[in-house]
């Protein structure tokens, strides 16, 4: 076997095993399943360890490299309408690709599939515009967010409240696996072609950015399409008996799964090949390897979302129907707390991301450091969903404080972290919250007798906005032992190697 594809089967297995072991200890003394139910569960969580292995693989070796090249690209040209035109339809493509993106758009039963991907697919077009723009102008990211921020809760307003949730969701959803890796290097590209100091701060951001247009997407067609009648579908678990049995169910929906993600491969594997044509921008060995990469990246999708899919949303409703039904239903909360501490480390986009960062600030910030931080935040926001399932609290009530103080936050500490934390958001929203955390809620809420629309969905959302503070949180700290070392804190100081933040020493 490959040794990097090894490597990451390895991290992949240590991310799913803790959310496996919780899961089993749930069945065993709260929880009773059955055998089949079980035995479902674990070959889930086999085909997403080996599938997270190779998707990661699979994204280092195409996915960054393509975004890196367009966006180095983009910047030499120096033609703005080619720039927004390429960032439009790049951005567009790769939400279409975007596998998160079809799961949260069949449960919105007002809403055909069709109309919410495509408006989505704009909404990512035009904020992807937006953000290169900015890296290009050096517009600073805190106060392009403030007035991002501030315009989609006015336009919040005008939609119907029932949706508030769903558009939120839709934000962290957009932002997975497929979009993730090609937006973060896309930056990377532009603001390694501008050669300046302010190069690090600027690459990370253009997720954040990119976020906000699908939940002013969706708001717009919650007002046109009035989604309160929108409901959700119940994930039934197949009965199985014989171990045949479930291999049987597996590799019947193997080709289900591979069909989407070809389907939403061939722009991508498209606009590779006509950027090689046009810029000649890589060596014959580049492509090849490449090519490979997206050949790994299809495989790991394809495993990554039957695993997923078939063993573990089925498993996550029946694990939050049965505890929300019987009368320990606030066990649900440190369950939460426990199961949301360790799915970060799961979602494949995480993994991603915190190698860009280390990569990009020359390990200043370390991954070890990133998925403290990260688990922390993800595991409070998963304990919140919990608590509203149970009582109904308006999301606002949450979303409006979250992001007044996110955005409070982004004057104390240096831009490179505001750009990380406004990332974080994205990525820890991944294909793990949506189809565990979210059926774990919808589970829990029908059997409480809750709105599905209004207290189960908002999951995804209050996950995204976690990372928003913790990680400015690490970021304050960071500045304030600089300031206590008697060292200016400086943003270009971040790239100092000698400045390692590691949380477990803390």
């Amino acid at each position: 076997m490959n040794k990097k594809l090894k490597e990451k089967i390895n991290d992949s297995l240590s991310s799913v095993l803790p959310i496996t072991a919780i899961v089993m200890l749930l069945g065993i003394f709260v929880v009773p399943m059955e055998t089949g139910t079980v035995t479902l569960f674990l070959n889930g969580a086999l085909l997403l360890i080996i599938g997270m292995g190779f998707f990661q693989l699979g994204a280092e070796m195409s996915m960054t490299p393509l975004g890196e090249g367009v966006g180095g690209q983009i910047f030499k040209s120096r033609k703005l309408v080619i720039t927004i035109a390429v960032c439009f339809l790049m951005g567009a493509i790769i939400t279409i690709a975007e596998p998160d993106l079809q799961v949260l758009a069949n449960q919105v039963a007002s809403i055909p599939n069709q109309v919410l991907i495509l408006s989505v697919a704009i909404g990512v077009g035009a904020f992807t515009v937006a953000a290169v723009l900015r890296i290009l102008f050096h517009v600073t990211l805190r106060g392009l967010l403030a007035v991002f921020y501030a315009a989609l809760f006015l336009i919040s307003f005008l939609a119907p409240a029932d949706f508030a949730a769903v558009a939120f969701d839709a934000g962290g959803v957009t932002t997975g696996p497929m979009t993730v890796p090609f937006i973060m290097s896309l930056g990377i590209g532009l603001s390694a072609a501008r050669s300046d100091k302010d190069g690090a701060n600027d690459s990370f951001g253009l997720v954040a950015i990119c976020s906000i247009g699908p939940i002013l997407a969706v708001q717009m067609l919650g007002i046109f399409y009035h989604p309160k009648d929108a409901v959700y579908s119940m994930v039934e678990i197949p009965a199985v008996v014989t171990v045949q049995d479930v291999v049987r169910l597996f590799t019947a929906e193997i080709p289900h799964y591979a069909k989407e993600v070809m389907a939403s491969m061939m722009p991508v594997l498209g606009v590779f090949l006509i950027f090689q044509l046009l810029a000649h921008k890589y060596h014959k060995r580049q492509i090849i390897k490449m090519l490979i990469g997206f050949l790994y990246t299809i495989i790991g999708l394809i495993l990554f979302l039957t695993g997923v899919n078939v063993g573990f949303a089925p498993v996550g409703n029946l694990l939050g129907s049965a505890i929300a039904g019987d009368s320990i239903k606030w066990l649900l909360v440190p369950v939460g707390i426990l199961i949301g501490y360790y799915i970060v480390k799961a979602e494949p986009a995480v993994q991603v991301l915190n190698l860009q960062v280390e990569s990009v600030t020359n390990g200043t910030i370390t991954r070890n450091a990133m998925n403290k931080c990260l688990s922390i935040g993800v595991s409070a926001a998963v304990a919140l969903s919990m608590i509203r399932v149970f009582t109904g609290i308006s999301i606002y009530w949450i979303l409006i404080p979250g992001y007044v103080l996110a955005l409070i936050l982004t004057r104390f500490v240096p831009p490179i972290f505001v750009g990380i934390a406004f990332d974080s958001g994205g990525v820890a929203s991944g294909p793990m919250t949506t189809t565990f955390l979210l059926p774990l809620a919808m589970g829990a809420c029908t059997a409480s007798g809750g709105n599905v629309v209004t207290d189960a969905f908002g999951v995804v959302a209050l996950v995204a906005l976690a990372p928003l503070i913790v990680i400015q949180i690490m970021g304050a700290i960071y500045n304030y032992k600089l300031k206590k070392r008697l060292v200016p804190a400086e943003p270009e100081l971040l790239e100092d190697d000698d400045e390692i933040i590691d949380l477990e020493d803390e």
